[in-house]
């Protein structure tokens, strides 16, 4: 009798433990440009998508002025070509919306436009741009998701689309800017494990990498070739040590031991504007850091 009950006791178990996982976390990257996300939080973007929660990455450009050569229409598609590519080498998903590149202002239209995404995608948790860049497109983006930070969950705002119930939790991502005031490390990440993965997504914006970005920092010289030698360029370049104050928070969130054992590292500000996360809401919007 008893083994003839064992396989209804698994198969209670095994629909008890689906039940009681909690529903994928939301994580949406939102950059000025279709690389910024990549840069900044390929890596972290890679261990959610691992761990099975859903990553969306947003440009808020289209890219059409980021070459030397070629620009418009067709390098923007070209651009969005590359985006989906980086979605397929990361698994995520990669949207792109039809601004402007170096012309972008954060007005109305596009603060609606930003709330509709936010609200779409159900965000756990919004990450940007602080609105202190060097790139005007950057720190208009900040500016964009900062100003919807609260008004996704007014009904009468944006009305076409239906508001969060909870107010997500943003945060930005890192720069060294000292001025107003320098970048603060509340969160850090390992990413050593997904550091070839996150520059082997970087490679896919050919354009950007092997191209624009060499040719306006007069280093067209030094390209490689070949793909792997190329790859292992682009790695030299984009996969920097912490620096002092990120390793100082990785001490904090993982130990002295194992913090001494990162070589690569992603951090993130916490933004006021939004829910101003718990140690113990981060550990579950991040669980990675457990």
């Amino acid at each position: 009798m008893k083994k003839a009950l064992l396989p209804f006791v698994l198969l209670y178990f095994a629909f008890s433990l689906a039940f009681s996982q909690e529903k994928p976390l939301r994580i949406l990257m939102i950059g000025a440009h279709p690389d910024d996300c990549d840069i900044k939080g390929g890596g972290t973007a890679a261990l959610f998508a691992k761990m099975g929660h859903e990553v969306k990455f947003l440009s808020i450009t289209n890219g059409d002025a980021g070459h030397m050569e070629m620009g418009g229409g067709m390098l923007a598609k070209r651009r969005y070509a590359e985006t989906q590519e980086v979605a397929k080498r990361l698994g995520i998903q990669y949207d792109v919306l039809d601004n402007h590149d170096g012309e972008l202002l954060p007005s109305l239209e596009i603060r609606l436009d930003v709330i509709r995404k936010i609200r779409e995608w159900g965000a756990d948790v919004v990450i940007s741009h602080r609105p202190n860049d060097y790139h005007p497109d950057h720190r208009y983006t900040g500016v964009l998701v900062q100003d919807a930070a609260f008004m996704v969950g007014v009904p009468n705002i944006a009305a076409d689309t239906p508001p969060l119930r909870k107010n997500p939790v943003f945060l930005y991502y890192q720069d060294n800017f000292q001025k107003p005031n320098p970048f603060s490390p509340d969160i850090v990440i390992d990413i050593t494990s997904v550091i070839d993965q996150k520059i082997y997504a970087l490679d896919a914006h050919t354009s950007q990498f092997y191209e624009w970005l060499p040719w306006i920092g007069n280093e067209t010289d030094v390209i490689p070739e070949e793909k792997e030698e190329r790859i292992a360029w682009l790695k030299s370049k984009r996969a920097l040590a912490p620096n002092p104050s990120v390793q100082k928070a990785l001490e904090e969130w993982y130990g002295k031991e194992k913090a001494a054992q990162v070589k690569f590292a992603e951090a993130f500000e916490i933004c006021e504007y939004g829910t101003r996360p718990t140690r113990e809401d981060i550990l579950r919007l991040f669980p990675m850091l457990k």
